[in-house]
């Protein structure tokens, strides 16, 4: 799986949060947020300073008992003017939780998958503080860049998360919808290392499974990480692949309906 190092994501938390932060800013607190449809820029940034409080408390306390989880957030203040340094304090909280050397420290991973919780918790919260971040600039019409190495990351993330335990417990709709019957789906980065840009989807009767790595596929999806990270998590639709640079070769419609079958609970 593409990894980061810590101190690359911790970096990076900063920085997407540091961004969300000022779009939130320009777009106000009542504006839609296109791409989580039920949100308002107000619902996006609780939900992302309250998520980060609540992971650093479990990295902090090096939970591991699910039941121990914490069960109080800090609340949104009032005042809109607040914000950015109400997301600067929870952004720094978190990314100081995180050991240097202890990232295969045990705690509770939501996952459920073979990876350390720690390692879990960094990058899904990098996840939320990204693709949110992407949602608030998206409402506030500014720009957001993504470097490709944090977007390959984060669509190793993507994919780990569709085929956990977790995602077949809680979400069984969907991991029954991408089930298949050996059907394959090969995505591309055009601007990352080989190796660390390229994963292979296999749909088989028992479950969907993903590897790094290319193979020949039914279909094979290429772009910039970006675009296939803000793709996958539907944030592009695919009618406007040519416009995000992503190319497909080969059956449209399994890409289209992994898509359709693969929305997290916040989209």
């Amino acid at each position: 799986m593409t990894e980061l190092n810590a101190e690359l994501a911790r970096q990076a938390i900063l920085e997407h949060t540091r961004r969300l932060a000022e779009s939130a800013a320009a777009a106000g607190p009542d504006t839609p947020v296109p791409t989580t449809p039920a949100w308002t820029i107000t619902d996006l940034v609780e939900h992302v300073g309250q998520t980060q409080h609540w992971t650093a408390e479990i990295i902090e306390r090096r939970i591991t008992d699910p039941t121990q989880l914490p069960t109080e957030v800090p609340d949104l203040p009032a005042d809109p003017r607040e914000w950015q340094a109400w997301l600067s304090r929870s952004a720094q909280r978190l990314t100081s939780a995180f050991p240097d050397d202890a990232l295969d420290a045990q705690v509770f991973n939501a996952a459920g998958d073979e990876r350390s919780g720690t390692r879990f918790w960094l990058t899904n919260v990098l996840n939320e503080a990204v693709v949110h971040g992407f949602d608030a600039a998206n409402a506030a019409d500014r720009p957001d860049d993504i470097d490709a190495d944090i977007a390959a990351a984060l669509v190793s993330h993507h994919l780990a998360m569709l085929t956990s335990p977790t995602w077949e417990m809680m979400r069984s709709e969907s991991a029954h919808a991408i089930r298949g019957t050996g059907e394959t789906l090969q995505w591309l980065a055009t601007d990352t290392a080989h190796d660390g840009g390229a994963w292979f989807i296999d749909r088989r009767s028992d479950g969907a499974t993903w590897r790094p790595g290319t193979q020949p596929a039914d279909v094979t999806v290429t772009g910039p990480a970006r675009s296939l990270l803000l793709t996958l998590v539907r944030r592009l639709p695919l009618s406007d692949r040519e416009a995000a640079g992503i190319g497909v070769d080969g059956e449209l419609g399994l890409v289209q309906h992994w898509l359709d079958n693969t929305a997290h609970i916040a989209d």
